[in-house]
């Protein structure tokens, strides 16, 4: 497994991460055991830095990493987010980046995971109620007391990651990022690169549309947040899906899955990225990580580049009230 540096923390962590989210919530039923074995084949892979948030599974994801991390902590490097605020029963109840929320965020999530230290801590979104500075402030205390080593923020626009940086150092910005979303290339990535932060990209696989395997709705749960995705509705699914199948034709003619090449394309485009795929099943783990080894010229990454221009993808990644938090 390739390595990457994180930020300018001195630390590198494997080229790929792994995301736990759907271990616990959004893409239908999940089996703990699975999980866990999972998780172990992760690292068996190479793989280090292992992404969850308090608000997956409302606790439940942070709870499954604790059980992983119980006796090999120094193995991870584990991020975590706070933000997204929900009710014991999963309930919405909005965005708090306040300095006594950030402090009691993270003393729960310190709990749930049984760990003192958690390696990189995220703001999940961005409080537009909240100054960042003040936001970062606290985080930075809690950097200050052992809490939290490195600090990231997640979905932020470019000016305030700047403001955030002048008060302390934010090692990594986590974002959408993949074939079918390239915002990021409007500003962030360079805004890293100057800042010294690493860009975490979520979603490297488009929730899975990318590597060929939704082919309709019908397979998926009806709990399944995707159902009410705009890029798996309708005409747009249709118009997207043709790009999934150029996908796929590329990849058949590299000996490769479609999920290793929109992995490799990430990885061989941007030296300051890293993808944190998600995945439930060992068989997938292990694709995924089998693409840090494909090695792509320039010409494919500028094919694949241009196979994927964004104004051809259809639908917004999110419905609009979701989108209305992000890139504040």
């Amino acid at each position: 497994m390739d390595h990457r540096p994180l930020g300018r923390t001195g630390i590198s962590v494997s080229a790929i991460g792994l995301g736990c989210m759907g271990m616990s919530e959004f893409y239908g039923a999940s089996d703990d055991d699975q999980s866990l074995e999972t998780l172990e084949a992760a690292l068996e892979a190479g793989i280090t830095l292992f992404d969850t948030a308090d608000m997956y599974g409302t606790g439940h994801n942070e709870r499954l990493l604790g059980r992983f991390l119980a006796d090999k902590r120094d193995k991870v490097v584990l991020a975590t987010k706070f933000g997204n605020v929900r009710g014991p029963n999963g309930e919405r109840l909005g965005i708090d980046g306040s300095p006594a929320y950030v402090r009691s965020a993270c003393e729960a999530s310190l709990k749930r995971l049984g760990i003192e230290t958690i390696d990189l801590y995220y703001q999940h979104r961005v409080d537009p109620k909240t100054p960042i500075e003040d936001t970062v402030g606290a985080m930075k205390r809690l950097v200050e007391e052992g809490k939290v080593r490195f600090l990231g923020l997640s979905e932020c626009a470019v000016p305030t990651l700047r403001r955030a940086a002048a008060v302390h150092p934010i090692s990594a910005v986590q974002t959408e990022y993949s074939l079918w979303t390239r915002d990021p290339e409007e500003g962030m990535l360079a805004a890293c690169a100057e800042l010294g932060a690493s860009f975490v990209a979520y979603s490297p696989l488009g929730r899975a549309f990318l590597t060929g395997a939704v082919t309709s709705l019908d397979g998926l749960a009806e709990n399944d947040f995707r159902r009410n995705n705009p890029r798996f509705q309708g005409a747009a699914f249709e118009q997207n899906r043709r790009l999934a199948e150029a996908l796929a034709a590329f990849a058949a003619a590299r000996k490769a899955t479609s999920a290793q090449i929109a992995l490799a394309w990430i990885l061989n485009k941007q030296a300051n990225v890293i993808p944190i795929p998600g995945t439930r099943r060992v068989k997938y783990l292990r694709e995924n990580a089998a693409a840090t080894a494909i090695r792509l010229s320039a010409a494919e990454v500028a094919e694949l580049d241009a196979m994927f221009p964004p104004a051809a993808v259809a639908g917004t990644r999110y419905p609009e009230p979701v989108m209305a938090n992000l890139n504040i």
